[in-house]
């Protein structure tokens, strides 16, 4: 058992301070309390948050931030202009060039704050579109940078079958295809073996999106999957794609969800930029969530979610950072807060109960359904029997050092970067200590890798 001391720590009740957290040798938190243990006790001075859960990534996108942003005059670019290169890409890329790029990532991640990743996977087979001997050889990759990188990495295998609604999928799209359901129940159940092998490792399944696989199979794999594996899927992130499951299903894309499958909290709809009335109204009844990816949706135009309305009507949100433009959990949460007020006018988009202050409820809605998205959920920050996943920033930093506690948690929110994240601890562990020293191996074998993929 191990002790921490922290300066200020924060629950869901606000911050508490001189705080010890004991901690078993899993990491998992043994007792929390005021009370000096006896023994040895590190120190911790700063203010801690919960760690970030990041719940929507495409880890091979991270190696073309910023490439797709090199505009021709004249020419139309939008989401499906920034595809193809996206597709260009991704038929470049052996399983070691995977994992040099994720374990990049995934450091980043856990400089900026993160503790845990949902990888929305689909990049399955080899670059000619053949399934691997290890049909999970990816996945494997994966599991592997996020052990390097010391992040906690949830699996979510998509089942992507076609081109489009109705359509046979392109020669571009051939290292992501399972042909049938059953082929991707082998797929899933293969992930299942990598993941039973690491105690950092989950498992979650998916499907890409309405457009990636038919009706009947989307509503079988969501029936025949384990009730306790968190369930991602792509949904109604572009006009076009609305417009086009309007033509092929006579229905809008989380319409037609809502009336096919039985949602639940276990449900995560990626993006749903483009909702009506009924839509937004039904998917907060229904109690799923909503992962909300700012920079990216930005980045690619998509549009703005309502999350005013949303929100006004008891729906939950999480957070990803989706291909990676940024990576920074405090400027997700700023952006989306900043696009409800370009559009509303008005600057009151995260209001919680009556207890809760406006950053104080963005931030819950952060963690807590964070969490679900990775499959487990809790009732605090910080609680006997689950992890100790921790993001402690500055005390020192001016801004921070002269406010009172009341501003604290908004200022860190709205005003401070990563130069003022002191350290990350993940399992217990802090990443300065274990995987942030594998840094420089990291960085090298990521540049070796993008230098010869010759695409920067």
């Amino acid at each position: 058992m191990k002790h921490f001391h922290f300066q200020a720590l924060l629950q869901k009740e606000g911050w508490c301070e001189n705080v010890y957290v004991g901690v078993d040798e899993a990491g998992l938190i043994a007792n929390i309390s005021t009370d000096q243990p006896s023994g040895d006790v590190q120190k911790v001075k700063g203010y801690v948050l919960p760690a970030f859960q990041n719940a929507h990534s495409h880890a091979f996108q991270y190696a073309m931030a910023g490439l797709a942003e090199n505009f021709k005059r004249g020419v139309k670019d939008n989401f499906w202009a920034w595809r193809e290169t996206m597709y260009q890409i991704a038929l470049t890329i052996s399983p070691d060039d995977l994992e040099n790029i994720a374990a990049m990532l995934y450091s980043e991640m856990v400089r900026h704050g993160y503790s845990e990743v949902a990888e929305f996977h689909y990049l399955h087979h080899d670059k000619e579109g053949k399934p691997y001997d290890n049909l999970a050889e990816h996945a494997e990759r994966l599991v592997s940078a996020a052990q390097k990188a010391g992040i906690k990495i949830t699996l979510v295998p998509m089942f992507y079958q076609k081109g489009g609604f109705g359509q046979d999928p392109t020669e571009r799209q051939r290292r992501f295809i399972s042909k049938t359901k059953e082929d991707y129940g082998k797929l899933l159940q293969a992930t299942r073996r990598v993941t039973e092998k690491h105690d950092c490792a989950s498992l979650g399944f998916g499907i890409h999106s309405l457009r990636a696989v038919e009706t009947d199979d989307i509503i079988k794999t969501y029936e025949e999957a384990p009730l306790n594996m968190p369930f991602h899927i792509h949904v109604s992130e572009q006009l076009k794609e609305i417009d086009d499951s309007l033509a092929y299903l006579g229905k809008r894309p989380v319409e037609w969800l809502l009336d096919h499958i039985q949602m639940d909290d276990r449900c995560h709809l990626v993006h749903a930029t483009h909702l009506i009335n009924a839509e937004v109204s039904r998917l907060a009844r229904s109690k799923a969530n909503v992962v909300l990816c700012p920079t990216t949706e930005g980045n690619l135009g998509d549009g703005i979610f309502r999350l005013r309305d949303y929100h006004h009507q008891g729906g939950k949100w999480s957070i990803g950072t989706d291909s990676h433009i940024s990576l920074n959990p405090l400027e997700e949460l700023r952006m989306l807060d900043y696009g409800q007020r370009l559009t509303s006018h008005e600057r009151s988009t995260f209001l919680g109960d009556k207890s809760s202050s406006s950053s104080g409820y963005a931030l819950s809605q952060f963690i807590f359904n964070g969490r679900k998205a990775m499959g487990r959920s809790s009732e605090n920050y910080f609680e006997v029997g689950q992890p100790l996943d921790a993001v402690i920033y500055d005390a020192n930093a001016p801004l921070l050092a002269a406010s009172s506690p009341k501003n604290v948690l908004p200022t860190i929110i709205y005003s401070l970067d990563a130069s003022y994240t002191v350290d990350t601890i993940v399992q217990g562990q802090f990443a300065t200590d274990r995987a942030q020293m594998n840094r420089e191996s990291i960085v090298k074998a990521f540049c070796k890798t993008i230098q010869q993929l010759g695409i920067r």
